[in-house]
């Protein structure tokens, strides 16, 4: 059985299954204060490159082999892999009686850690609510980043804070049954507001393409052209207003009820693309219904 020193955990044997983009930088993370990843499975190229380059002495193992020699087991999988490697994980009785076993999933709680937790581990849901792209930024990320945990007890609780804590993230808890909801509210915010952006981009493009000032970069599809270069200082101050001021942060032609504004929009989006002025018309309405718009904005809207 895992020791613990009040809310500091003993240095821990780590094992990772599997060193993807998740797996290796929490491993990174956990070695900068003394934990040592004893072991990490790695399947694809990409995998084996980042355990050769944050990882150099850790061996890349097969996962029977990972999940014997750690005391705590970090499952950094993709959601539809953790059912089945839970359950293989169990019926194979390779993970120590008493290891921590956390998955860094964030739409699951500890239920899908069951079959484990009747062997005697002990269930986490670890999840960093942050996005990794696999560059060297995602470790410095971790620094500062919120962590959803969920656990069975609060001895769970207390181990999951504490390892949360060392490597300098923010836990915080999450119900096991509001783990589903949790995770929509982050998916909706750091998944669609790619697509929100993706979306203004092109229609910038097209707005600006052609018009070019002499001597001008040429307005393409490329990323870091014009374009971001008009969007992004807009972008970055909405999102940081309103996570300072809450929904005081709005602007435009919806907070200003300007019902001919919101038809010009939509008519000269629907030239360029039906689909995107669809998405236009749909994000309109919710924030006509958070700021109770006046009539006249939700008729626009509705033709």
């Amino acid at each position: 059985m895992v020791q613990f020193d009040g809310l500091r955990p003993a240095r821990l044997k780590v094992g990772i299954i599997s060193a993807g983009r998740v797996g290796t930088a929490l491993g990174v993370a956990l070695e900068r204060v003394d934990h040592v990843v004893v072991a990490c499975s790695a399947v694809s190229r990409a995998s084996r490159q980042r355990v050769e380059r944050w990882l150099p002495d850790t061996p890349v193992s097969p996962v029977p082999e990972v999940a014997g020699s750690a005391e705590l087991l970090l499952l950094a999988v993709p959601d539809t892999e953790l059912p089945g490697l839970a359950a293989g994980l169990a019926a194979t009785s390779v993970v120590r009686p008493g290891a921590i076993v956390a998955h860094t999933s964030g739409a699951n709680g500890i239920g899908v850690l069951a079959p484990l937790a009747q062997q005697d581990c002990i269930p986490l849901a670890i999840h960093p609510a942050m996005t990794f792209t696999g560059s060297d930024e995602d470790i410095g990320r971790l620094a500062g980043t919120c962590f959803g945990v969920t656990a069975a007890d609060d001895v769970g609780y207390a181990i999951a804070q504490s390892l949360v804590l060392e490597i300098g993230g923010e836990p915080f808890r999450v119900r096991e049954e509001a783990r589903t909801l949790y995770h929509a509210a982050l998916a909706h915010a750091g998944n669609h507001i790619v697509t929100v952006i993706g979306d203004a981009l092109d229609a910038l493009r097209s707005s600006l393409s052609g018009q070019e000032l002499l001597g001008q970069q040429l307005v393409d599809n490329q990323p870091g052209g014009l374009a971001e270069r008009v969007l992004g200082p807009l972008a970055r101050a909405a999102l940081e207003n309103t996570l300072q001021r809450g929904q005081a942060a709005l602007t435009g032609p919806v907070a200003r009820a300007d019902a001919d504004a919101l038809a010009g929009h939509l008519s000269a989006l629907t030239a360029l693309d039906p689909w995107l002025a669809q998405a236009y018309r749909v994000n309109a309405l919710r924030t006509a219904e958070r700021v109770h718009a006046p009539e006249q904005v939700f008729e626009v809207l509705a033709q």
